[in-house]
């Protein structure tokens, strides 16, 4: 046995009680328990980078504004389902100013993180017609999204992008459209875990697809302007962040506070409903709902039933944070390139050790360096990978529970991995790297 840097014994016990062999096969949620408990019982503090959880300070401009809202009382009552009105101005001015596209406030409906705004676009788009009931996931991506589908009995289908890029898209996209039985169509861009940011020739081949089969397509923008190769920061100067938006009336934008602002835990997001969307009506909505409206289905039927309204205080800390960067005060991309200057050094020292990017090219250029990379290393499988690197105080997921044929591959997060732990995750890698050497 080679001593490893956390006790092999203590990594063997908690995976065995786990129950999920081998540990690569793991959920994130269940990954962050197996990680918790080796670290409580050794004291060893992990390089932690299997869940997408920010990394840097909440937004002072939300918190001060959450605050005033406590003090005002709002705690004792409940918020209008349908959003507090200078949330909803906001974020209408918001998706002006950094999408360029034209939205009214009551096209904008708070939700409890995009999570849930996910959940209510699956509850109403996927039951709009009996005869469709699945979602079309352009994959690698989120996994809970599939689960949600999963809980709600609707089907999916998937196919990996990265081998469908640019002239190549539409008619795969066609391909599988044609064969599923499918409402909706879901991708992040960028892209979750494997940072590949679409292309507005590409959005333009959804947004037709979209068009020609009448199927909804929900972008989920988790990672708002965080394609650090172009300067996406300045509000209502080009360029904006990509979007379907520009090229299909039939739409949805889950809009998140939680990596762009740094606000996860507060739990609020946006649900951006297209204005042609909003008031088409689909009379198979009746069989779950009190209106065949989408939009009045979406907030008094699937809003309603999940949550009630968005937490009070939280809207008022997003509105203020949506002003801030409106009114060009503050700009939040400036915060968030530390991912991507955090994701430069840390893809160089993997790299040095032997390990290779999975997805490496956007199209005809290196992939950016932002909140995800993907690694390999040559020999093992993914879930074997992730496994392993538990021995070495190294966590990460693998690449297969995201959707992606890159099973060999793991998703690292940059977020939770401090600078000054630098050093500690060049020893490890090059222990590791002695222990698992390369054929030359």
């Amino acid at each position: 046995m080679k001593s490893t840097p956390i006790a092999a014994e203590v990594v063997n016990e908690v995976i065995d009680a786990f129950g999920v062999h081998p540990a690569g096969t793991a959920t994130i949620r269940e990954l962050v328990k197996i990680v918790n408990d080796i670290e409580g019982i050794t004291g060893e503090e992990f390089i932690r980078m299997e869940m997408g959880v920010p990394g840097l300070e909440p937004t002072f401009v939300g918190i001060e504004a959450e605050m005033i809202a406590l003090r005002d009382g709002v705690a004792s009552k409940y918020p209008n389902i349908e959003g507090v009105k200078s949330l909803k101005e906001e974020a209408a001015r918001f998706i002006k100013l950094f999408l360029d596209v034209d939205v009214e406030p009551m096209h904008c409906i708070p939700t409890v993180g995009s999570m849930m705004g996910g959940m209510a676009s699956f509850m109403v788009v996927n039951r709009s017609d009996q005869d469709r009931t699945g979602t079309l996931f352009l994959d690698p991506g989120f996994p809970v999204q599939k689960q949600q589908c999963l809980v709600l009995g609707h089907s999916y289908g998937s196919f990996d992008l990265y081998d469908y890029r640019g002239d190549k898209l539409k008619a795969k996209m066609e391909e599988e459209i044609l064969k599923g039985q499918y409402s909706s169509i879901l991708y992040s861009n960028p892209n979750n875990p494997s940072w590949i940011c679409l292309n507005e020739q590409e959005l333009e081949t959804i947004g037709e697809i979209s068009r020609k089969y009448d199927v909804t397509v929900i972008e989920d923008l988790a990672y708002f302007g965080m394609d650090f190769r172009k300067d996406l920061s300045k509000p209502g100067v080009p360029p904006f962040q990509p979007t379907v938006a520009k090229y299909t009336d039939n739409y949805l934008l889950l809009v998140s506070s939680s990596k762009a602002f740094s606000y996860a835990g507060q739990r609020i997001g946006v649900l951006i409903i297209a204005p042609g969307l909003y008031n088409r009506t689909y009379p198979d909505l009746k069989r779950y709902y009190t209106s065949e409206k989408f939009g009045h289905a979406m907030i008094y039927g699937a809003l309603y039933s999940l949550s009630a309204g968005a937490s009070h205080t939280a809207q008022y800390a997003l509105s203020a944070i949506f002003k801030a960067v409106n009114d060009g005060r503050y700009n939040y991309i400036n915060e968030v390139r530390e991912y991507g200057e955090k994701a430069t050094v840390m893809k160089a020292l993997f790299q040095k050790y032997r390990f290779r990017i999975v997805y490496d090219m956007d199209l005809d250029e290196p992939i950016a360096d932002g909140f995800y990379f993907t690694l390999s290393y040559p020999g093992f499988e993914g879930p074997q990978l992730v496994e392993e690197l538990l021995y070495y105080g190294i966590s990460a997921i693998s690449l297969g529970i995201t959707g992606s044929t890159r099973t060999e591959g793991l998703r690292a997060c940059v977020s939770q991995v401090r600078r000054d732990q630098f050093s500690v995750l060049e020893e490890r890698l090059k222990l590791f790297s002695q222990h698992h050497p390369v054929p030359e």
